[in-house]
């Protein structure tokens, strides 16, 4: 009997809201571009009036896409995002959590406080937010993909990693599978990528000493940043249905870095 071949990452009809989407340069912005070239259409969201002009940008593009302002900060951002995603496009079929921040590495005993909430609140209490929001929109469109962008520093590597985004990323990681467990009853799938270096603006940021990252690129057996169609590429897979079968894994993309 011959087997039926999923459709090629076809999001036909489908509504999906990529956080954190207006950056230029990096996965976010690509994932909402991608999601809305084979067939989804988009919210693009940010913290700045810039979401309007990347919105326009895909609507040129030939890609239904709409725009809104949220600071995922704000716990009453992400109820926002899915009130005006589902007021746009009548529905929400695809969450890609994507919102984050860096800062520098240093000691734990010199990270203040402030700086760990911070980095806690965007990177792990966001997609809590964005999550908790989406389950109820989800639910109404009959199902629904969930992918969480977590890291490489989620996982392994541990020597190497600023404490507070590793444990921000840590959390995403096992929150993914807890989402994906107790929302199966609901045709909710959850999974998580981790990338590993990325050539990304926030990677530069984080890393604006070529030397640094040309040793931090020597902990990757493969010898080179990964591009963001590497990464986008895993992203779209989980959003669509082609990774049907799929729930509460995460799949790492670092050029071989955690298995040294």
């Amino acid at each position: 009997m011959p087997t039926t071949v999923p459709g090629a990452f076809d999001l036909t009809g489908q509504a999906a809201l990529v956080t954190g989407s207006s950056s230029e340069r990096g996965i976010r912005f690509a994932s909402a571009r991608l999601l809305g070239q084979l067939g989804a259409s988009v919210m693009v969201t940010g913290t700045t009036d810039r979401v309007v002009e990347r919105a326009d940008e895909l609507q040129r593009e030939g890609i239904a896409a709409a725009s809104h302002v949220a600071d995922l900060f704000d716990p009453e951002a992400a109820r926002g995002l899915v009130e005006a995603t589902e007021a746009a496009f009548g529905k929400l079929d695809i969450l890609v959590n994507n919102a984050a921040i860096v800062i520098p590495r240093v000691a734990i005993e010199d990270r203040t406080v402030e700086e760990w909430d911070r980095v806690m609140a965007v990177n792990a209490r966001g997609v809590f937010l964005g999550t908790k929001h989406a389950i109820p929109a989800m639910r109404r469109a009959g199902g629904g993909s969930i992918v969480n962008i977590s890291s490489v520093a989620g996982i392994g590597q541990s020597l190497h990693q600023e404490p507070a985004y590793a444990a921000s990323k840590g959390a995403i990681r096992i929150f993914t599978k807890v989402t994906a467990s107790q929302h199966a009853k609901d045709r909710i799938r959850c999974n998580s990528v981790h990338p590993g270096p990325v050539d990304t603006d926030m990677l530069h940021s984080a890393m604006p000493d070529p030397e640094v990252l040309k040793k931090r690129l020597e902990r990757v057996p493969l010898g080179r940043m990964g591009t963001v169609p590497e990464i986008v590429t895993v992203v779209l897979y989980l959003a669509s249905d082609d990774s049907a079968y799929m729930t509460g894994s995460e799949l790492v993309i670092d050029g071989g870095a955690l298995a040294q």
